[in-house]
């Protein structure tokens, strides 16, 4: 029997990209999978282009934004599918992408969740910012994906074409078992958006359970299209979510550990942005670092969700970061590439 796909797409603005991946979607060689479109408060008419266009499409209609997170968690009330496929509006699709990433998942129970690989929609032989071909990180919280470190990104020449156990998988394209996304809670919707993926894969691996990337599945990813690379929000967000989760998943002697030293690293990231005069950046990480010190109320009790989940020791769990600082390693000792890092 062929199980029954829930793919969910938070959107907020932007009609031609919908359509564009609604259009794609459709294409799609699988055949027992739901579109369900959660629109959060959209102002450009989405609402209403959806139900004249695209009549068999479920759309939940939040009345309020509330980002990639909370969008994601609303659609999963209305999913009827053994799978969930969380997917950006921004994006087109192989039409074979989605057989292989139910095989991978009907292959092995502990396989909680799975990713594709990621290239850019615009330069089809890049590998999207956006999770590339598996996702990465370092123990002081800085991410990295098989394709991109930092702003550099790889030409896919077939390197990262394996299917293997990753860190994190990619919130662009990121297909999860039901029963495993509900058990851990959801999208942590404090996040709101940015690293709620990342979080979501770091309490599958407290589980005990696994994320993998499938390149066979192939999606095309217009990066940063609803929320730019640069902007002050994109920054905050990428900042005070990734200092969330070192305070909160970690155990607590791991995290008064590393905390410290990616505090100093908060310091030294905003002295560069200072040089460079790059106010955006500047006033972000203050932004966050205030969020911390006000916030710990919400550290507690994100500590207390973790620890009921967790089945895996963080002895065990490290294997499976990066022991280095990617910071350093990429800015001072000149790391650029994923095969630099292992």
């Amino acid at each position: 029997m062929i199980p029954k796909l829930s793919i969910i797409i938070p959107h907020w603005n932007g009609i031609e990209v919908l359509s564009e991946c609604l259009d794609s979607l459709k294409k799609s060689t699988y055949f027992s999978f739901e579109i369900i479109v959660v629109d959060n408060a959209s102002s450009d008419g989405s609402q209403a282009w959806i139900k004249a266009n695209h009549p068999d499409i479920t759309l939940i209609e939040n009345q309020v934004n509330k980002g990639y997170a909370g969008g994601c968690n609303s659609g999963v009330e209305s999913a009827k599918g053994k799978y969930l496929l969380f997917l950006n509006n921004d994006t087109i699709q192989e039409s074979n992408w989605i057989e292989p990433l139910i095989q991978r998942l009907e292959s092995d129970e502990t396989i909680a969740a799975v990713q594709p690989k990621i290239l850019n929609y615009y330069q089809r032989d890049l590998f999207d910012y956006a999770g590339g071909s598996g996702g990465m990180m370092d123990v002081l919280g800085f991410p990295f994906a098989r394709g991109r470190i930092f702003f550099n990104q790889e030409k896919d020449q077939g390197q990262y074409d394996d299917a293997i156990p990753i860190f994190w998988a990619s919130g662009t394209a990121m297909c999860v078992r039901k029963t495993t996304f509900q058990s851990a809670g959801g999208f942590d919707e404090s996040f709101f958006a940015h690293m709620e993926e990342i979080d979501l894969s770091w309490k599958i691996h407290l589980m005990g359970q696994e994320v993998f990337v499938e390149p066979k599945s192939v999606v095309y990813h217009k990066n940063a299209v609803s929320l730019p690379m640069h902007s002050h929000r994109k920054f905050y967000l990428n900042h005070r979510n990734s200092l969330f989760m070192i305070l909160s998943n970690y155990s607590l002697p791991l995290s008064l550990y590393f905390f410290p030293i990616r505090f100093v690293l908060e310091w030294v990231a905003f002295f560069y942005a200072l040089v460079k005069l790059d106010y955006r950046h500047m006033t972000a990480i203050l932004r966050a670092l205030v969020w911390i010190l006000f916030h710990p109320h919400k550290i507690i009790q994100k500590r207390r969700k973790i620890s009921r989940l967790r089945q895996r020791k963080d002895k065990e769990l490290l294997k499976r970061f990066y022991k280095g600082s990617l910071v350093l390693d990429h800015y001072l000792l000149g790391k650029k590439k994923y095969s630099d890092f292992v």
